[in-house]
C-alpha cells in the first residue's frame, strides 16, 4: 500500500478493512459521522487494555457527538476477539457488548498506507510498538486533529471529547476559536481577522476585549456564542 502522510486536512483514503464487527470501507462506514481512529501496538497490552475500556464506557458520550470509534491494532483478528473478552472482563462499566469494532491489521499494511510506519519499518515488531496514533475525522473525510502517544502514558477520554465539541463548535461558529483549558460553556476568543464592527453585529450580547501591553487589539472573548 502506498503511504501517505496523516497531515492535518488531509482527506483519508476509503481503505477496506477486516474488523471484529465485519469487513468495512471507510467512507461507506464513516457516513455522515465524525470518527476516532484510534491504534494500538498488540492485542493484550496493559495500557491499551484501559483505554479500550474506557474509550467503550463512554460510549454514549461519543453517541452525542455524532462520532463513531475505530480502533487499530497489528493482530489477527481472532485475538482482537480473545482480547475484548479480557477488556469487558476488565472493565465491568462497559454497557452491554463491547461497542465498536477493532480493526485487524497483522500484516500492518493499513499501518504503513495511514503514515503509522514506513514500509521498511513494518516487519520490525519493535517498531511497530510506536504504533500509538489518534486521528479525529470530520464527515468529509478529513483529518481534523492528530495524537502521538509512546505506550507508556495513556490517552485521557476527557481531552478526546473536549477537542470533539471544539472542533465541532468552530465549525458551526466559524468567527471562533477555543482556548487553552477550554470547556464546553466557557469563553472562547474571537477571530484576528473579525474587526470590532463585525464582532459588535455577530455576538450583540456583548465580548470583552483585553488591553495588551503591545496595544495591539488582538484578544477578545465572549460567552455569548
Amino acid at each position: 500500500m502506498k503511504s501517505i502522510k496523516m497531515r492535518l486536512g488531509q482527506t483519508i483514503p476509503n481503505f477496506t478493512a477486516d474488523t471484529t464487527k465485519g469487513p468495512i470501507k471507510f467512507h461507506e462506514w464513516q457516513g455522515k459521522s465524525w470518527v476516532v481512529l484510534f491504534s494500538h501496538p498488540a492485542d493484550f497490552t496493559p495500557v491499551c487494555t484501559t483505554e479500550l475500556g474506557r474509550i467503550a464506557v463512554h460510549q454514549p458520550e461519543f453517541a452525542k457527538r455524532n462520532t463513531k470509534c475505530l480502533a487499530h491494532s497489528v493482530d489477527a483478528l481472532n485475538s482482537h476477539v480473545d482480547w475484548v473478552n479480557d477488556i469487558k472482563s476488565y472493565c465491568l462499566d462497559i454497557p452491554g457488548d463491547f461497542p465498536y469494532p477493532i480493526i485487524a491489521d497483522p500484516t500492518r499494511d493499513l499501518a504503513v498506507s495511514l503514515g503509522m510506519l514506513d514500509e521498511e519499518q513494518k516487519k520490525d515488531p519493535e517498531v511497530a510498538k510506536t504504533i500509538r496514533a489518534l486521528f479525529i475525522i470530520s464527515p468529509d473525510h478529513k483529518v481534523r486533529l492528530s495524537m502521538f502517544y509512546p505506550m507508556s502514558t495513556g490517552r485521557n477520554v476527557d481531552e478526546i471529547l473536549r477537542v470533539i465539541d471544539s472542533l465541532q463548535l468552530v465549525d458551526r461558529v466559524k468567527v471562533i476559536a477555543t482556548p487553552a483549558n477550554w470547556t464546553p460553556g466557557t469563553k472562547v476568543m474571537i477571530l484576528p481577522t473579525v474587526s470590532d464592527e463585525e464582532a459588535n453585529k455577530l455576538f450583540p450580547k456583548g465580548y470583552d476585549k483585553v488591553s495588551m501591553p503591545s496595544g495591539v487589539n488582538y484578544v477578545r472573548t465572549t460567552e455569548n456564542y
